[in-house]
């Protein structure tokens, strides 16, 4: 029952965080953060917080990014900082690109092993905690999108390196995203946008992720979203300009 990677209800307005190949795509300067809590009163509580940016070059084939991850469950704090670089392939319809993305970067790990309650004493591997252990890596991505379709897979951590330095069990497990989703106009005001992302970790269950929003005057967003057996919810966005 596990967990590594921070899993986010609006998977689609964070996707640079999972995937490179998403660097530049919106083709103006974008700014990310969201904060996210989870059994609020309890110590130890999973809290995430992330920030991204990324925007195209004047060289509109190419974007770069940068992704910063905070996140802490129990007795483990994670800090992610990544840097994204994406290139676009352009098919003769314009509004059909190709991208293709690498993300590098480290992550900073820090597991508070004095504060568990232990059933073995004085086990080796818990005497001393694990403080800022620095664990570079690097990711790939692919995405192709058009006004009315995407879709895109991506793995952000490639190499498994283990959590305190010295395990080869606990290890940073590779982690596969894929996405897909398309925008469909209703009529002059209605719009409809159904997205599914799936992950995929060795030896965990598969995690699927599905919503549906639909969109008034491209203005105002209101939908719902199920993760497969974990979750659901709804959520609404209100958009105050195409740059805001």
């Amino acid at each position: 029952f596990g967990q590594q990677v921070p899993q986010f209800t609006q998977y689609s307005e964070n996707m640079l965080f999972v995937n490179p190949a998403y660097a530049g795509s919106r083709g103006v300067l974008n700014l990310t953060s969201m904060h996210r809590e989870q059994w609020v009163g309890f110590e130890g509580n999973p809290v995430s917080s992330t920030f991204s940016a990324h925007s195209p070059l004047k060289y509109k084939s190419t974007g770069l990014g940068i992704t910063i991850v905070n996140d802490q469950t129990g007795p483990i704090k994670q800090t992610m900082m990544y840097g994204d670089f994406s290139y676009t392939l352009k098919f003769r319809n314009q509004e059909r690109k190709l991208c293709f993305g690498m993300k590098g970067g480290f992550n900073m790990i820090s597991i508070a092993t004095s504060t568990l309650q232990t059933t073995e004493a004085n086990d080796p591997r818990l005497l001393q905690n694990v403080k800022n252990n620095i664990n570079p890596n690097i990711g790939f991505g692919v995405y192709y999108h058009s006004p009315r379709f995407f879709i895109g897979a991506s793995s952000p951590k490639l190499l498994e390196r283990g959590y305190d330095g010295v395990s080869k069990v606990n290890l940073e497990k590779r982690h596969y995203f894929g996405i897909i989703g398309g925008v469909f106009s209703l009529n002059n005001d209605w719009k409809i946008r159904p997205t599914t992302q799936i992950k995929l970790t060795e030896k965990s269950p598969i995690s699927i992720d599905a919503s549906v929003a639909a969109i008034y005057k491209e203005s105002i967003w209101f939908g719902a979203m199920y993760r497969l057996n974990a979750a659901y919810g709804v959520f609404l966005q209100y958009q105050v300009s195409p740059q805001f």
